[in-house]
C-alpha cells in the first residue's frame, strides 16, 4: 500500500486525438483506482477550456491519462507548467522529442541504442516509387498506438508503385517515416520511476492472432497474446531491460514509459532494435504497463499511486531547484 496522503487529483482524459477511446478507458480506470484508495477525484474530459476547468478544480496534482496530441506532445505539459500544477508523466521537452519518431532517433542512436534506419518521405513521393526496398514500414512521425502504420510488401494490395486510392497512412498525412521492416518478434518493456531511479519491469512478447500489432490488435480483447515474461535468451532479455532504462534516461522520461522492440532472432543480438519510447503508456485493462507491474507484484492501484507520488516528488525537486537558482 502507498503512503500517499489523501489528495485531490484531476484525471485528464479523452481529448480529440485518434486515441481518444483508449484515453477514456485509461482515465476512468485510473480514476476508479484512486477513488478506491480514498482520494478525491475530478474527471476532466479534455476540451478547449481545459485550463479554466483545471484552475476551477484546483487539484493537488493532475494525472495525465491523455494519449496522442495534445496530451502527449508537450502542449498540455507546457500549459500545466505555466499554471504551476504538478502532473504525472514526462515534461514538455521530453514529450516534444519522444512523440516525434525522427527526433527520438536523433536522441537515442548517438547514445548507443539501436533503431532501424529510414527517412522522412513526402506522401506524394510514394505514388511514384518506393522510398526503400520492400518490405518496409510507413508510419506517421508523431502518432502513437500504431495509428496509421502500414507494412508495404511485394504481396500487399497497395500496388507497385502505391496507388493513390489504396488505404494507408498516405491518405491522412503529408509526410511519413519510412523504415526497413524488421522481421521477427515484437516485445515491450515498461520502466517505472521512483526515488531510487528508473527500474525496468520485465519483457512482454506480443503475438497478434493475425496481421501485425496494430491499433486494433492492441485494444481488442483476444486479438493478441501477451507472453509475460517473454521466453527469450537471457542476453536478449537483459538488453531489452537495459535499452528501456537507457532510453527513459536519455529522453528524460518521468513517472513511467514503455519502450517497444523488434527482434530478428536469426540475427542474434544484432537483430534487436528499439522502435519507439512511449511517454504516456496506456492504463486500460489490456495495457502492458499494468500487466508488467502486476507480474512484478504491484497491483493496479499501487501502480497509479506510485505514478502520482513520483509526479509530486519530481515537481518538488524542480521547484526547489528553480528557487535555488533565483527563479522561484
Amino acid at each position: 500500500m502507498s503512503s500517499l496522503p489523501k489528495l485531490h487529483i484531476a484525471v485528464l482524459m479523452g481529448g480529440w486525438a485518434n486515441e481518444r477511446p483508449v484515453s477514456l478507458m485509461s482515465g476512468n480506470g485510473v480514476a476508479d483506482a484512486l477513488e478506491s484508495r480514498g482520494h478525491q477525484v475530478t474527471r476532466i474530459d479534455m476540451d478547449r477550456q481545459v485550463a479554466a476547468r483545471i484552475a476551477e478544480a484546483a487539484p493537488d496534482v493532475v494525472f495525465n491519462a491523455l494519449h496522442g496530441v495534445p496530451g502527449e506532445d508537450g502542449t498540455v505539459q507546457g500549459m500545466l507548467d505555466l499554471m504551476g500544477v504538478p502532473y504525472t508523466h514526462s515534461g514538455l521537452a521530453t514529450s516534444v522529442i519522444a512523440i516525434d519518431k525522427e527526433l527520438t532517433k536523433q536522441a537515442l542512436v548517438p547514445a548507443g541504442i539501436p533503431m532501424p534506419g529510414g527517412r522522412i518521405v513526402a506522401s506524394e513521393e510514394l505514388f511514384e516509387k518506393d522510398p526503400l526496398p520492400r518490405p518496409y514500414v510507413l508510419k506517421p512521425v508523431n502518432e502513437g498506438s500504431s495509428v496509421g502504420v502500414a507494412i508495404v510488401t511485394d504481396e500487399s494490395n497497395y500496388g507497385n508503385p502505391i496507388r493513390r486510392d489504396s488505404a494507408g497512412p498516405w491518405q491522412e498525412f503529408s509526410s511519413l517515416l519510412a523504415e526497413p521492416f524488421i522481421r521477427g518478434r515484437e516485445m515491450t518493456t515498461a520502466v517505472i520511476d521512483s526515488a531510487d531511479g528508473p527500474r525496468a519491469l520485465t519483457v512482454t512478447e506480443l503475438v497478434p492472432k493475425s496481421g501485425f500489432y496494430d491499433f486494433e490488435a492492441k485494444y481488442t480483447d483476444g486479438m493478441t497474446d501477451h507472453i509475460c515474461p517473454a521466453q527469450l535468451p537471457e542476453k536478449i532479455t537483459e538488453l531489452c531491460l537495459d535499452y528501456a532504462v537507457r532510453a527513459h534516461k536519455v529522453l528524460g522520461c518521468k513517472g513511467t514509459s514503455r519502450t517497444d522492440f523488434r527482434w530478428d532472432d536469426a540475427q542474434g543480438e544484432a537483430g534487436l532494435f528499439v522502435l519507439e519510447t512511449n511517454t504516456q503508456p496506456g492504463m486500460t485493462p489490456l495495457s502492458l504497463v499494468p500487466e508488467q507491474a502486476k507480474y512484478c507484484g504491484m497491483d493496479y492501484a499501487d501502480l497509479v499511486e506510485a505514478i502520482v507520488a513520483e509526479a509530486l516528488r519530481s515537481h518538488a525537486v524542480i521547484t526547489k531547484e528553480a528557487g535555488a537558482n533565483g527563479n522561484g
